[in-house]
């Protein structure tokens, strides 16, 4: 796999005298290094990169972006920029009447409202199903008679390690919600084959909410029909 990002290229003289890399300059090396066939690889779970060194470019309390400098087995080096997350949880409620609770939440990043369902990094310390419960009283007034774990997937291999652990959460009750001061949160329950259609068609705009939901979608149908047997 070459650099994630082409424009962070680096050869390797420059990574480790900390210069910038200069893509114009480095360009012939990045070709050199896409162009070459990797050496075949005896099993799919034999590593292909060696890491020489790590350095962090930027460490906060959300993520931290970590440069490493590998060499793969053609033996080529180049520099490789990292997105450490912590992992979260996506969970989907369910009401016994029918309904998935949805929020509609600004993201300034896109600068868009976007249809989610309650999400949150999982504190230290923290389960996935813990962390499920909170993110439903802060973000819709939730509690749940069931939290389920489902299953889990990597949100950005390509550049990070965030794993999403999926939870659905059944027989949930709506009340009074605690938003943090910079969050601008609706709520939106809907029907369950309303919001599957939107997951489906791509009217759920943010990806890691839209597959958990059609991966809870079994669940989901046990669930309805133990309710209405």
């Amino acid at each position: 796999m070459p650099p994630n990002n082409i424009n962070s290229f680096v050869d390797p003289a420059d990574s480790r005298s900390g210069a910038k890399a200069d893509f114009s300059v480095h360009y012939p090396a990045y070709l050199a290094l896409i162009s070459r066939e990797p050496k075949p690889l005896s099993n799919s779970n034999t590593r292909p990169y060696a890491t020489l060194s790590s350095r962090y470019l930027w460490q906060s309390r959300w993520y931290n972006v970590r440069q490493d400098q590998l060499k793969a087995t053609n033996g080529h080096e180049f520099t490789y920029t990292v997105v450490e997350c912590p992992g979260a949880v996506w969970v989907v409620p369910v009401t016994s009447g029918g309904e998935i609770v949805l929020i509609n939440q600004y993201r300034y990043t896109v600068d868009a409202w976007c249809l989610e369902v309650p999400a949150g990094s999982i504190d230290p310390g923290q389960t996935p199903v813990g962390m499920a419960a909170r993110e439903l009283r802060e973000e819709i007034g939730g509690t749940a008679q069931h939290i389920t774990p489902i299953t889990d997937f990597y949100t950005i291999s390509g550049i990070g390690n965030e794993v999403a652990n999926i939870v659905l959460a059944t027989g949930v009750t709506l009340g009074k919600t605690a938003h943090e001061p910079t969050e601008y949160i609706t709520v939106r329950p809907m029907p369950v084959d309303t919001v599957l259609d939107m997951a489906r068609t791509g009217a759920i705009k943010d990806g890691p909410s839209a597959l958990a939901i059609l991966l809870c979608e079994p669940a989901i149908r046990r669930y309805l029909a133990e309710q209405n047997p």
